[in-house]
């Protein structure tokens, strides 16, 4: 069974390409980033939900790219506000169009999402949606914020923090599409939240996997370089268990070369090479994390999920 079906993919990048279709040099800012090769992941988790009950994909196409549209927004900022100048192997929206029509793109595209779920036929269950995704893109705002207060917090956050802000930040924007599947297929209450607890650890195990690439990535496949959370200063999982338990020297070393954007490459390897331990525990964290995830889909039938489980082992395995 091939884990990305092409058929299902031309579908999502069709319906994407409708609800952008328009010209002129804010549309072309706002596709720049959604049309560079992004994995289409949550609207593709949209549609493999949907399948476990229901076949008609046609149906669920609008609402599912909503939750890529609000995505793609949250690129565009986000590297806005982290001064990014690559992403996805190119550059990123504000250093080709400007940070004006960047910050509007952006805005385009969140709106174009809510516009999306307001074409749908069916008032009831694009109420639902609404509330979902409202609720997602909200904790997607909270989950930001927290991720920056973290770089200039004296006090390191703990573990706990961490995981409440990657659920926010990146985990809403995993469940919001699953639950959107699940919505358009009649999912049972049981059902629907077995499929959010699937979703849930699957979002957190995406974030580690980013913070993960980021250290041990290979530059032309993750399309940025390679430990640029470090030179950030960001709080990642890996980084709160370093400090943590790295021997104090080590660790007062680390937190020298933590947040200096004018460090080195020797210095970032070094934090690297310090972050060896770290990185083997989150890798730990994610096998768990996994099995739960495919536990919770043992309710629907066995065929059905196997996409569904395959997607979950993808993303702790995945290079880019």
């Amino acid at each position: 069974m091939e884990l990305f079906d092409k058929t299902i993919l031309l579908k999502i990048e069709e319906e994407l390409n409708r609800q952008v279709n328009k010209e002129g040099k804010l549309y072309e800012a706002s596709k720049h980033l959604l049309f560079a090769g992004g994995k289409r992941i949550r609207p593709y988790l949209s549609v493999l939900t949907y399948l476990l009950k229901k076949d008609d994909i046609d149906e669920v196409l609008t609402p599912a790219v909503s939750v890529e549209l609000i995505h793609g927004y949250s690129l565009i900022h986000d590297d806005i506000m982290d001064n990014d100048s690559e992403r996805r192997g190119k550059p990123t929206v504000h250093i080709v169009y400007g940070e004006p029509i960047a910050i509007l793109a952006g805005d385009l595209l969140n709106t174009l999402a809510f516009n999306a779920i307001s074409q749908m036929e069916n008032l009831e269950k694009a109420h639902e949606i609404l509330k979902i995704v409202s609720k997602a893109s909200v904790k997607v705002c909270e989950g930001q914020a927290t991720d920056m207060e973290f770089e200039e917090r004296e006090v390191i956050p703990t573990i706990d923090e961490y995981f409440d802000m990657i659920s926010k930040k990146t985990g809403a924007l995993i469940v919001a599409p699953i639950e959107i599947g699940a919505v358009m297929a009649d999912f049972t209450e049981e059902e629907r939240k077995a499929i959010c607890e699937y979703a849930k650890r699957i979002g957190m195990t995406f974030q580690i996997q980013d913070d993960v690439l980021d250290l041990i990535g290979d530059k032309k496949t993750i399309g940025k370089p390679v430990g640029s959370d470090i030179v950030e200063g960001k709080k990642t999982i890996m980084v709160l268990h370093a400090l943590q338990t790295l021997p104090e020297p080590e660790k007062q070393r680390f937190l020298k070369i933590l947040g200096n954007s004018n460090a080195t490459d020797e210095e970032i390897k070094e934090a690297i090479e310090m972050l060896g331990p770290s990185i083997n525990y989150a890798k730990d964290i994610m096998k768990t994390a996994t099995i739960e995830a495919k536990d919770y889909l043992k309710i629907f039938d066995e065929e059905k999920r196997k996409r569904l489980e395959n997607i979950a082992e993808f993303i702790i395995e995945r290079v880019f």
